[in-house]
This record gives C-alpha cells, structure tokens and sequence, in this order.
C-alpha cells in the first residue's frame, strides 16, 4: 500500500522533555516529547495519515505539545484528566539522555473515539509508558487488542525502570503486547533490563515465536539487528556527528513503519506480504529507519527527518557473483565516515 494511503493510528503519552546539559547549565531546553508522540510526529513528517490517541490538559506544557501536533499534521483524541506530564532529561558526556519523570497515562473519555479510529487504521502502533503504567495500561493493551480485526500492529517497550521498576511484571506485560503484534521494535537496553539472563538476540527469537512477523533490535552505535521467519539482516548505525540521542529510537521505529508501508506490507490486506518479507527487503527496510535514527541524532532534540530528507525507501543492489550465482547484498557503506556513528535507542 503506497504511504499516502496508509492511516496510522499511535497510542500512547505525550509529555514535554525538560533537557539539562550539565556543561551548559543555562541552556535548559523545553520540547514536546513521549516516544508514542514522538513517533507519531516521525509518521506524519514521512507522509502518513496520523493521529495519536493520548493526554494532556490544558495548560502551558499541554499547549506547547498541541502546537507541535498540529503543526505537523497529527490529527489528536485526547482523553484523561490529569496535568501535563514531563520528563527531565540530563545529557552525558555522549550526548545521550538519563531521564527521570513527573507523569500520569489515563484515557478517560477517549476509548469510543479511539476505537472508531482504529477501525479505520490501517496500522496502530503502542509501546513506552502507556503499555506499563496503571490506570491507562489496560485501556492501551484493550485498544490494540481490539485493532488486530482492521490493522497491523506494532509495539516497543520502550522500558522506564523509573516508572515500572518491576521488571518480572514489565516483562509479562511487554509479553502480552509482542502477541498482539506483528512488528515489535526494542533497544538492546530494554532486552537486558527484561531478560539479565540471555542475549538481546536471544530474546528477539523468543519473543518471534510469541507470534510477530518482525522483531527489531537497536544497538546505538552497533546499528540495528532485524529477524523474521525468513531472514537475519544487520548493519552498522551510520556514522554521523551526534548533537544528543533524544528520540532516535522513535524515529527508527516510524521509519520503519513507513518503509513497511512502502513494501505494501501493512494493514489486514499486507499482513501476508509482512511475514513474507524477502531479506533483501528487510535490508532495506532496516537501511530506511536507520537513516532516519541518524538524521534524529545529528541535530538537537526529538526532530525526526521529513519524507523529502530521507527520500524513497530503496531496494539494495545485488552483485554480480562468478558462474552466475546471486551474492548476499552487503550493508550500505558511508564513503567518507564523519566523526561518530548515530546511537538509536
């Protein structure tokens, strides 16, 4: 299905990232944010019909969040009651963020309209802090669990161990999503927080034989690991000089919703083609997200690319091999590395 047609719908919080930089303790930052929102903004900027299911009220953060929605054409059903939430993000050294949090997720008033728009979605994506935190986590596991009749699904934990330190209970609640779903993405740094016990890659195989057609790892610097039933694809992250981490994870997962969509693999009429994906097409999916994981990184803040950055998702050129066999496709190479690669999370 071409990208114009697709209908995505996110669940999840939004919030306004208070970002600190210990070495510039003047230039505090104020920003909209929440990876739900963020992706749902990521979506919107690559050329799909989106709206995102959410809370804030009415005050000054609430409408900082509402100006950045509408400016970048995300339709929003807005439920709940509570103040505006916020997370205090304080930059290290590497430009990535430790986050602590003032945030509640409930979605009263909002359940009839969100399930009107999901029946005419073609993709609904959850994760982060709405998939764990009471009261709103149950409404968000019902939402998506209805969604499976009309779309396809996709789900990243996005794990807060400040907001649910329970990790047995985060970890059988990250299990009820992944078999709702047919895309999950997750960093390695959710995987070792939930699973101690065994690798990030480990817990992918685990978690494709729960039911998803695609699970997808991102590994900072390591770049991104993508398994389906049919193929392994990884790659490096693409080198980049990096202004601060804030959101690359979000964007790496709206690009890869978009570039899904562009293979015409989501929505009831995909879900087929989805589990079907070639590797060389999960290669350039991966090739997609990723630059757009790097595009968020090399500049300040959640600022995902708009679709006129990153282009068409593009398939990868195969290389003659001697006695006619086809080789694998290699990773896409930078030629001229700039300092430091992209660190998606």
């Amino acid at each position: 299905m071409p990208a114009h047609e697709t209908t995505v719908v996110v669940i999840g919080e939004s919030l306004v990232d208070i970002i600190s930089d210990p070495g510039q303790p003047e230039a505090v930052q104020v920003h909209p944010g929440g990876s739900p929102l963020n992706v749902a903004v990521g979506a919107a900027r690559l050329g799909l019909h989106t709206s995102l299911v959410t809370h804030y009220a009415d005050d000054r953060h609430g409408l900082m969040i509402e100006e950045h929605l509408r400016q970048n054409g995300v339709h929003v059903i807005n439920g709940g009651t509570a103040p505006t939430s916020a997370a205090l993000a304080t930059l290290g050294p590497d430009g990535a963020a430790d986050y602590t949090f003032a945030i509640t997720w409930e979605l009263n008033g909002a359940s009839l309209p969100a399930l009107a728009a999901i029946r005419d979605s073609t993709h609904v994506h959850a994760g982060s802090i709405a998939t764990v935190l009471p009261p709103g986590d149950q409404a968000t596991l019902g939402l998506v669990r209805a969604a499976r009749e009309y779309a396809t699904i996709s789900y990243d934990p996005n794990c807060r161990p400040a907001i649910s330190p329970d990790a047995a209970a985060a970890r059988r609640q990250s299990e009820r999503f992944v078999a709702a779903s047919d895309v999950i993405k997750a960093s390695d740094e959710d995987l070792r927080w939930l699973y101690p016990d065994r690798t990030p890659e480990e817990t992918l195989e685990a978690w494709l034989g729960l039911g998803p057609a695609l699970v997808a790892l991102t590994r900072a610097a390591s770049g991104p690991l993508i398994l389906s039933r049919r193929g392994r694809v990884e790659m490096a992250a693409e080198p980049i000089t990096v202004a601060d981490t804030v959101g690359a994870g979000d964007s790496f997962m709206a690009g890869l919703i978009s570039g899904l969509s562009q293979l015409g693999s989501l929505g009831t009429g995909g879900r087929r083609r989805l589990e079907n994906l070639t590797p060389e097409e999960l290669q350039a999916v991966a090739a997609y997200a990723n630059r757009a994981a790097a595009v968020t990184c090399s500049r300040q803040g959640a600022n995902p690319p708009r679709k006129d950055e990153l282009g068409p998702l593009t398939m990868p050129t195969r290389v003659p091999a001697p006695a006619g066999r086809l080789r694998t496709p290699t990773a896409p190479r930078v030629s001229a590395p700039p300092p430091r690669p992209a660190a998606s999370r």
